[in-house]
């Protein structure tokens, strides 16, 4: 067994606490999804907290590269966090600039030892912002015990994003234009932060519409045979969702570059096309679905229920 393994099997058995090397300070369990191979994988962490958020730093002890979750959480936004006994979804966003500095100070300040990381080392330490990733109060169903709850809480978390993102995008090019003419771009800082939640938005939408196309809308066809045109229409707004997002992807690749209007336009799109579809979905799917028990009610025993 490798001794992250054995870090990972003591910190679930004891709901975050461990021994020797690290007890007593601030462990976490990072889950991310692997740039190239798409595996998971989990890795402990020290961590700091920062307000609502939690910070990790991809110090690698002050190694020459950027440890692998670090690689990772750059393709693919969406991890998984364990702290303590919780386990929670969060946006991992790489601080940059002026940001990164000030929140590598308040890590030092709380854990000096990262100064001496960064010392051993000419690349810059990253810290990544742990955002995490609930619905905001009062938004989605209280308790999700239905299918058509379940459907409806993916639906508010997809809005919210969107939203968020819209934001981000506004504060952003607002920015570039009340720069001075003939001075650069504006310094990194947000720039990195919309690309990692549109990269976040988008995942989860493609893994969400995937996940209907190949398993949710055949088993409904088979009861609801007289609903083909709506699967059929539904089925047809993935794929000009789909065209959107990979437009949108390919203008995140610089958005510093990006032209302003253009990215706002293909945005706003985005946004009508996917607010109307999954307002046609809940309207056609939701009655459907509200008899449907989630998570699913695993099957008895054979032969029925034994005394």
């Amino acid at each position: 067994m490798s001794f992250n393994q054995s870090v990972i099997d003591e910190f679930r058995a004891n709901r975050g606490k461990v021994g020797g090397y690290f007890e007593g300070g601030d462990l976490l369990l990072l889950t991310t999804t692997g740039a190239k191979s798409g595996a998971r994988h989990t890795t402990p962490l020290g961590y700091v907290r920062h307000g609502d958020h939690v910070l990790v730093v991809g110090s690698d002890m002050g190694g020459p590269k950027h440890p692998d979750w670090y690689h990772n959480v750059l393709a693919h936004p969406l991890v998984e966090v364990e702290l303590g006994a919780e386990r929670f979804q969060a946006i991992a966003v790489p601080a940059e600039g002026e940001r990164r500095d000030r929140l590598f100070a308040h890590v030092v300040a709380a854990e000096p030892g990262y100064d001496d990381y960064q010392r051993n080392t000419t690349r810059v330490l990253p810290v990544v912002v742990l955002e995490r990733n609930d619905p905001a109060p009062g938004e989605g169903p209280a308790e999700v015990r239905s299918l058509a709850d379940k459907l409806l809480e993916v639906h508010v978390w997809l809005r919210g994003q969107l939203k968020h993102v819209g934001a981000e995008v506004d504060a952003y090019f607002e920015g570039v234009a009340a720069r001075p003419g003939g001075e650069p771009a504006p310094p990194p800082g947000l720039g990195l932060q919309i690309r990692q939640h549109c990269l976040a938005f988008c995942q989860a939408l493609e893994f969400h519409h995937v996940g209907e196309d190949a398993h949710v809308f055949p088993a409904m066809e088979t009861y609801h045979p007289h609903l083909k045109d709506v699967f059929e229409r539904l089925r047809a707004e993935h794929r000009t969702v789909a065209r959107l997002q990979q437009e949108l992807g390919g203008m995140l690749a610089d958005v510093a570059g990006a032209d302003p209007e253009r990215f706002r336009t293909e945005l706003s799109e985005l946004s009508k096309q996917l607010n109307a579809h999954l307002d046609y979905e809940e309207e056609t799917l939701l009655p459907l679905l509200a008899e449907v028990p989630f998570p699913p009610v695993p099957p008895g025993p054979p032969g029925g229920p034994t005394s």
